[in-house]
């Protein structure tokens, strides 16, 4: 299927690595100019180079700029004004127990995760709006709606970005502008990766076996019983930044592996 993207511009936040990296990656196959966004000068770069290697033709640019930060937003406009499609990407994670998160971990999160996606999509949604077409896509979690015990203060900003979409693609009314979330389950990302092989030298078990475990123990209504790959969560995404998605508005669609149990 053709999604109809070329001549589309495209601005992925915090698309480095991960789910953010693939997003681009999808997006430039399917003909979108994309904006790649990191916080250092090597490691969009770096990402720019992984993409061309299996898309040579691809059409990149790179923008340096801590989107976590308002002067990094204000940063980010100048270079550049408008987009079609803006990918609310960027987000942090950790485990950490509820009473020993402090009010400045709880603010960093509020500041990356929510406050990012607030920033751009103050911006750019007038922009569409004025157009009358564009896509503004966050990637929330299954987490937002299974807030998970150990890292509360990551499932309350994930819940925000969803109820976020969602109060935006209310002012879209009537327009060909669509505001959706896009919530993954347990994705085999690079910090993931990182973490299993960690677990698995640790208590000196195969990656496989930590990965049944971790199923088994801590997700175990995953239909799927296994990690998603990022190119799996990317496919959604690329889909509903896509023309053909036009029906598609104020959505949390899940990408989840069946995590989420609730049919609504």
């Amino acid at each position: 299927m053709d999604l109809q993207l070329t001549n589309k511009v495209a601005l992925v936040s915090g698309s480095t690595a991960g789910i953010g990296l693939a997003i681009a990656a999808t997006l430039a196959q399917e003909g979108a100019t994309v904006i790649l966004n990191g916080r250092t000068e090597a490691r969009v770069n770096a990402a720019i180079d992984q993409i061309k290697q299996t898309t040579p033709h691809a059409n990149l640019q790179g923008m340096v700029a801590d989107l976590g930060t308002s002067d990094g937003a204000t940063a980010l406009f100048e270079q550049v004004p408008e987009v079609d499609v803006l990918v609310n990407n960027l987000g942090i994670y950790g485990a950490q127990a509820f009473a020993e998160i402090s009010d400045d971990e709880w603010m960093k999160f509020l500041e990356v995760n929510v406050m990012s996606g607030v920033r751009l999509s103050r911006y750019y949604l007038p922009k569409m709006l004025q157009k009358d077409w564009g896509r503004i896509i966050f990637i929330s979690s299954e987490s937002g709606v299974n807030i998970p015990a150990e890292m509360i203060h990551y499932g309350v900003t994930k819940t925000a970005q969803i109820a976020l979409a969602r109060g935006l693609a209310e002012t879209t009314v009537g327009t060909n502008v669509t505001v959706n979330s896009v919530l993954p389950g347990p994705t085999r990302s690079e910090g993931v990766e990182d973490f299993i092989h960690g677990l698995a030298k640790e208590q000196n078990i195969s990656p496989e076996q930590v990965e049944k475990e971790f199923f088994a123990k801590t997700r175990p209504s995953s239909l799927i019983q296994r990690f998603a790959t990022t190119e799996e969560v990317a496919a959604l995404v690329a889909y509903i930044a896509s023309p053909r998605s036009s029906a598609t508005n104020g959505a949390a669609l899940r990408v989840d592996g069946g995590v989420v149990r609730s049919m609504v």
